[in-house]
């Protein structure tokens, strides 16, 4: 099937049967002005959504613009706008009344884009997908889409209105724009490695940042800026950067797991500052066909890193770019001279989608490979196993029900700054608490 036009009927079936027969309709939504122009919004103006800013305004050919932007903090738009500016100087018009500041700032840009960029922190995904797809715009959003149940049903929810109306939709899991990856893909396809018995995948290495409280902190407004290592806001790293990893096991298995268990916890990295995520999970994935996928993520410092994704054939073994037999021989390699940058094709493909009104939806593949995640957290967090068709169903989102600056939150630290962190044999998936 190709992953980037219709749903995992599979996924759906677990949800909405009303989703697998979702048509591709006429597009309905203005994709560009008068001048032919294509109005870019940006919503969220850190590292990520800077970068994927860029890579949208190099898409020349189809007269990009960035016309709006938004940001919860002023110094990261600020910050951000400047950049874009020095880099493309002629298609970056975002004056004053465009520039807006606040967790509301997305209801604003959308007002302004035809096309819009959704970079915050993922636990906001669910929520300005959904808005960007009732107003009308083709979207780019980052991974992971959701972090929890409710989440991945409103992904798909606004997946399928997508597709009613037209409207593009590319998810940041880069992979499956990256030759290496697609080219493995079709060797697989052709039994180059025979049938798929195991996989494993992983993302280990140190925690990227920490970003300290201010003295005028709320606890709303620190953890939104430190939102990496609060479940609610990231899905913690399983579900932020391992996501990647378990996404591709998804790809090439073509489908999700029925189910997950595995062990997780926090051992070296300990302080108030790491906030409520684990450091390390170990999950094992079963898929329906009975393949186990062995998914392992880390931080700790001073530890072996590896950032990989193996599959082992009945005749070879597969990652990307490369094939063995069982001797170890290699029998195909992808040369990869002169291959693009996935960043970049990720957003000429949308770009080529919106102008010549093909099908092109990731928010399926994407709504699937971030629940895998949020599954594998439930069973390392509970250490039991979790089966798909009974976590899919949980009405168990950590969002807060106000989203402002100086309203209160679901996990707020102790007397000595800690926060609880779920303690595997205690913690409730349907509450989200330690029992």
């Amino acid at each position: 099937m190709n992953d980037n036009q219709t749903s995992r009927r599979q996924f759906l079936a677990g949800t909405t049967a009303a989703a697998a027969g979702s048509l591709i309709l006429p597009n309905l939504a203005k994709a560009a002005n008068e001048n032919g122009e294509i109005r870019l919004g940006m919503v969220g103006c850190g590292g990520r959504g800077s970068g994927a800013a860029n890579q949208n305004l190099n898409c020349t050919d189809y007269k990009v613009k960035l016309v709006a932007m938004g940001d919860a903090y002023k110094e990261n738009l600020t910050s951000s706008l400047n950049n874009l500016r020095n880099q493309h100087k002629d298609q970056v018009d975002v004056p004053d009344d465009r520039q807006f500041v606040g967790l509301d700032a997305y209801q604003k840009v959308l007002e302004h884009c035809d096309v819009v960029i959704l970079a915050t922190p993922p636990g906001f995904r669910p929520m300005m997908f959904e808005a960007a797809i009732n107003a009308g715009k083709h979207v780019f959003m980052e991974k992971p889409v959701c972090v929890d149940a409710p989440g991945a049903r409103k992904v798909l929810e606004a997946a399928k209105k997508a597709d009613e109306k037209g409207l593009k939709v590319v998810v940041g899991l880069q992979r499956h724009y990256q030759n290496s990856y697609r080219e493995t893909l079709k060797q697989i396809k052709d039994g180059a490695i025979g049938d798929i018995v195991s996989a494993q995948v992983y993302w280990t290495g140190n925690r990227p940042w920490v970003r300290d409280r201010k003295p005028d902190d709320t606890e709303m407004r620190y953890q939104v800026r430190n939102w990496y290592h609060f479940t609610w806001l990231s899905g913690d790293n399983i579900g932020e950067q391992h996501i990647h990893n378990i996404d591709v096991a998804n790809w090439f298995l073509g489908g999700h797991p029925v189910s997950a268990r595995g062990i997780g916890g926090r051992a070296s990295l300990i302080g108030k500052q790491y906030g409520e995520i684990f450091d390390h999970h170990a999950v094992e994935f079963t898929y329906p066909n009975g393949v186990i996928v062995n998914s392992f993520c880390r931080h700790a410092p001073g530890c072996w890193d590896r950032v990989d994704e193996v599959f082992i054939g009945t005749k070879g073994v597969a990652r990307a770019g490369q094939i063995k037999d069982h001797s170890g021989k290699v029998i195909w390699r992808h040369k990869g001279d002169g291959d693009p940058d996935p960043y970049q094709v990720e957003h000429m493909e949308l770009y080529d989608a919106i102008k010549n009104n093909k099908p092109l939806n990731n928010a399926y593949y994407g709504a699937e490979s971030s629940f895998t995640a949020a599954l594998g957290r439930y069973a390392t967090y509970s250490g039991k196993e979790v089966k798909w068709d009974d976590a899919i169903k949980l009405d168990n989102s950590q969002m807060p029900g106000n989203l402002a600056f100086e309203a209160p939150v679901n996990s707020n630290p102790g007397p000595d700054g800690m926060y609880e962190i779920a303690v595997p044999g205690k913690f409730n998936i349907t509450t989200s608490k330690n029992g």
